[in-house]
C-alpha cells in the first residue's frame, strides 16, 4: 500500500542523532520532534537513499562523533529503513525535477528516491511544507 511509505530526509537523523545542547533550546526541540516522527512512523515502510547515509555520516563526523559510534547508528537505520540506491535513472530524473521544482540538486535527488519508491510523504525541513509533487509526493515539514 503506497500510503504506507514515506521517505525520511537527512536532518531529521541528524537532529534525532546528535545530543541536547543547553545551549539551544530550538535544537533540542527539534531533537525532540524527530524521535518523536521517528517514532511514530515505525509502522511504516520507511526509505531514504544511499545520499541520506552518506549525510549523515559527514555531519556526525564534524560534530565529532567517533567512527565507530557513527557506524553504530547507520547500522540501526540501516535495518531499520529500506535503502534505495541512487542509480543513473535517479540522477536524470533528478535533472528534470531541478528544472521544474527549481529545488538544489540535493533536495532533488530526495525527492526522486522518494517518488522512484512511490512514497506519499516526505519528511524534510528543507523544503516547502505542505507542497506536493507530481501530484503524489507531499512534502511535510515536521518542525512547523
Amino acid at each position: 500500500m503506497k500510503d504506507n511509505r514515506v521517505f525520511v530526509d537527512t536532518n531529521i537523523f541528524i537532529y534525532a542523532s546528535l545530543e541536547e545542547n543547553r545551549k539551544s533550546d530550538l535544537k533540542a526541540d527539534k531533537r525532540n520532534k524527530s524521535i518523536t516522527l521517528l517514532q511514530s512512523i515505525s509502522d511504516k515502510d520507511v526509505y531514504i537513499n544511499t545520499q541520506v547515509l552518506n549525510e549523515i555520516y559527514s555531519v556526525l563526523l564534524r560534530h565529532g562523533i567517533n567512527e565507530k559510534e557513527i557506524h553504530n547508528k547507520l547500522s540501526i537505520i540501516i535495518k531499520e529503513t529500506k535503502v534505495s540506491v541512487i542509480r543513473l535513472k535517479t540522477i536524470k530524473y533528478c535533472w528534470d525535477m531541478r528544472l521544474k521544482y527549481k529545488y538544489s540538486y540535493w533536495d532533488c535527488l530526495i525527492l526522486t528516491s522518494a517518488l522512484e519508491n512511490d512514497c506519499t510523504v516526505i519528511y524534510s525541513e528543507d523544503m516547502q511544507h505542505n507542497q506536493m509533487i507530481e501530484q503524489t509526493l507531499r512534502i511535510t515539514n515536521p518542525f512547523v
